[in-house]
């Protein structure tokens, strides 16, 4: 008898057990960032995300030991100055081969996936990303900055932890919010593993890819930035990327106009850079359309073109850091400051306009240091009795063309500072920040990703109300032909007949110009034939059915925003 009571004791219990672990599970899925239960699973991915990019670093930095012979990879450009021609040009053109044939192999263009594209999933996808054209642009980058490449990492880091997150959304079937929230702790730990900047890494995800500051977000994504970061000092300590010497002050406040007028100059900087990649790819893609060039010998091409600059100047090959540490601490020369800044220009323009892979963060932040740095020496120079130290401007400088590359001015201020550990020189470079991106995001669609994204018909840069209308499907908010209250039929070809019709796969966005142009209440939705088939008519949609359809979406967003 006890036997039996007990049995039944354990049978009471696992069944209550389980239906607390599907209970948790549901309330995961459909309201998990308000739940403690959602902060382990942050904290999870964080974790992962973390070790992601730290396995991307350590990979980047044990390909490039074997290819150029160096043990210290972080002093790079310095080594290949004593490398033979052929061996630093041979090995981005091999490098480029391996690329273009991944990215021939697993992508449907040739393209490598980055931030541009986390951003378009966290708007447009529900928070997901393509796992397996991912996990390839992954290899690609990594091939990428191990072979010359100058590009950053940080880019495919962000992507490749957005992949991670994407499985855990599918393992658990999260909805929207979740799964954009799930996609932004993700990028928080893949940014602060890699910078060792936590206030910053949570910021960007916010500022960057979720593009809000919805208070209920923000716990889970801090766990996730500092379990990222912890990550990051587990393997290489408590250290700030860049180690500044002397003691960096302003002039009183007789300086700061100077900072004015370094953000205007970085602005316009930024958007040669950005303008440069994007006019490189075009002509890249006009080349290869033209010769007829195989896809995957693109990337070896540019591969090649690398390789003949770095045998003069190997400060482009790589990340760059080496390059970005010797300009904020004031060792370079004026004119190597101007050079370098327009060699690293052309490198980067070469490598992404060749499809090559990586990331823009990086070579912003060097770009940035090298035109602060020349801008100070000037500065200094003029007046000298009321000027602070050159490395100051690189340091602003720094900041101020990252900040307008990425359209991130809050995150990229924090970076600076917990990228330098210079805390006493916040107004100079947020002074040079805001100056920089207010003039910036007034030439292109306000950074660069959002620009890719535009380049790409993916309107994202106006806001919701631009990109809402192109996630409805015509045939998800149309009348069926057999609704009580559908058009009639004989009206519907009618309107056929005369021109006014759309696919019953367009979206809103292309149905809401019809209604303005034809002033109907409704428009047929119809399938359109072969030769010589009619057109098979599907129902119709009212101009009021996608108006309710288009508030639902506005006040859902702005529901999960101000949550």
């Amino acid at each position: 008898m006890n036997g039996n009571v007990l049995i039944s004791w354990f049978s009471q219990w696992f069944a209550s057990l389980r239906a607390s672990c599907v209970t948790a599970l549901h309330v995961m899925k459909t309201r998990g960032p308000s739940q403690v239960q959602f902060w382990f699973i942050a904290l999870a991915i964080g974790v992962a995300s973390g070790f992601a990019a730290l396995l991307f670093r350590l990979g980047i930095e044990a390909a490039q030991s074997w290819l150029y012979g160096t043990d210290d990879p972080s002093s790079l450009a310095s080594f290949a100055a004593g490398l033979a021609w052929y061996q630093i040009l041979i090995i981005p053109v091999l490098g480029g081969l391996c690329v273009g044939i991944i990215l021939d192999r697993f992508t449907d263009d040739g393209r490598v996936r980055s931030v541009a594209d986390v951003i378009e999933g966290a708007a447009l996808a529900e928070g997901r990303v393509e796992v397996r054209r991912g996990i390839a642009s992954a290899a690609a980058s990594l091939i990428t900055l191990s072979t010359g490449g100058s590009s950053g990492r940080e880019g495919p880091v962000v992507h490749l932890a957005s992949v991670l997150s994407t499985a855990v959304c599918r393992l658990i079937r999260a909805n929207g919010i979740t799964g954009r929230d799930l996609l932004g702790c993700a990028v928080a730990a893949a940014v602060s593993a890699s910078f060792n900047a936590p206030i910053a890494g949570a910021l960007f995800a916010l500022e960057v890819v979720l593009r809000h500051f919805a208070v209920h977000a923000f716990a889970p994504i801090v766990i996730a930035s500092v379990a990222g970061t912890i990550i990051n000092r587990l393997a290489f300590g408590d250290v700030t990327e860049f180690m500044l010497t002397g003691k960096n002050a302003l002039a009183f406040y007789v300086e700061l106009p100077a900072f004015l007028l370094l953000g205007l100059v970085c602005g316009l900087v930024s958007v040669v850079l950005m303008k440069a990649i994007f006019w490189a790819d075009d002509f890249a893609s006009f080349m290869q359309d033209t010769t007829g060039l195989p896809r995957f010998l693109r990337p070896a091409v540019a591969g090649g073109l690398l390789g003949v600059l770095a045998i003069w100047w190997p400060h482009i090959i790589g990340v760059g850091y080496e390059t970005t540490s010797a300009a904020l601490t004031g060792k370079l020369l004026l004119h190597e400051a101007i050079v370098f800044v327009v060699l690293k220009v052309i490198a980067v323009a070469i490598t992404m306009g060749g499809r090559m892979g990586g990331g823009v963060f990086s070579p912003s932040l060097m770009v940035g240091a090298l035109t602060g740095l020349a801008f100070g020496l000037i500065a200094t120079s003029i007046f000298p009795n009321v000027s602070g130290e050159g490395t100051l401007y690189a340091l602003a400088g720094m900041g101020a063309v990252a900040a307008a590359v990425l359209g991130a001015p809050i995150s990229t201020t924090l970076i600076v500072f917990e990228l330098t550990g210079d805390w006493q020189t916040g107004l100079a470079v947020m002074v040079s920040v805001s100056l920089s991106t207010a003039l910036s995001s007034r030439l292109v669609d306000r950074s660069f990703f959002l620009t890719q994204l535009e380049r790409r018909n993916v309107h994202l840069a106006a806001g919701p109300q631009a990109y809402l209308l192109a996630t409805f499907k015509v045939a998800n908010v149309m009348r069926g032909k057999d609704a009580k209250t559908a058009a009639p039929e004989e009206r519907c070809w009618e309107l056929v007949s005369d021109g006014v019709y759309i696919d019953g796969n367009a979206t809103l966005e292309q149905a809401m110009p019809i209604f303005e142009q034809s002033g109907q209440a409704f428009i047929p939705v119809v399938t359109l034939g072969g030769e010589g088939r009619p057109p098979e008519l599907w129902g119709a949609l009212f101009q009021v059915d996608a108006l309710k359809a288009m508030n639902r979406a506005l006040s859902e967003t702005a529901a999960e925003e101000h949550s």
